[in-house]
């Protein structure tokens, strides 16, 4: 049950940030149009939640396999040779992930003046910007991990939402025979 839910911890997270900054969003509108006035602090609220929702989505999509690459190239070479030079593009990634971690644990932790506050809520600004190692750390995580259970496992992991214009056609063209 624990790792389940680990396992899947961005998808919680992007779930409760999306809901919560709608619903924010929501009461701001009906305080403007119905009541008159707003509530300053909702709008800036929503903006940092909406912010941390596009870095975990970015880290779930690891996780699926689901960032966009392109992939045309690999129409013309074998089958098993694909899922290696998807790792070696990987491991660019993987490095770029590491150096910004990095960058962005140095500026959280050394670089960020305790006085930054943000302008309605009062916030220290290194909770806000706090997202930027969490979420490259998690980021790494999921590609190593991907990685791991594609090339060591052998499971065939790839983009959900991924269309097969060859599959699609063969399965329209069954129906037309039918």
């Amino acid at each position: 049950m624990f790792w389940k839910f680990l396992d899947n911890i961005e998808s919680v997270i992007c779930r409760i940030l999306l809901s919560g900054f709608v619903c924010l969003l929501f009461v701001q509108i009906i305080a403007r149009e119905v009541f008159g006035f707003s509530i300053s602090w909702i709008e800036e609220l929503s903006v940092y939640m909406f912010v941390w929702f596009v870095y975990f989505g970015a880290s779930y999509a690891a996780l699926k396999g689901a960032h966009n690459r392109v992939t045309f190239q690999f129409k013309f070479l074998p089958e098993g040779s694909i899922k290696y030079i998807e790792a070696f593009a990987d491991l660019f990634w993987l490095f770029f992930n590491v150096y910004f971690l990095y960058l962005a644990t140095d500026f959280v932790f050394n670089k960020m003046n305790k006085f930054w506050k943000s302008q309605t809520l009062g916030v220290e600004m290194k909770y806000i910007y706090m997202v930027l190692p969490i979420a490259f750390a998690l980021m790494t995580v999921r590609i190593i991990q991907v990685n791991y259970r594609r090339l060591v496992k052998g499971e065939d992991i790839h983009d959900p939402d991924q269309i097969d214009l060859d599959e699609i056609k063969a399965a329209t063209e069954a129906a037309k025979k039918s």
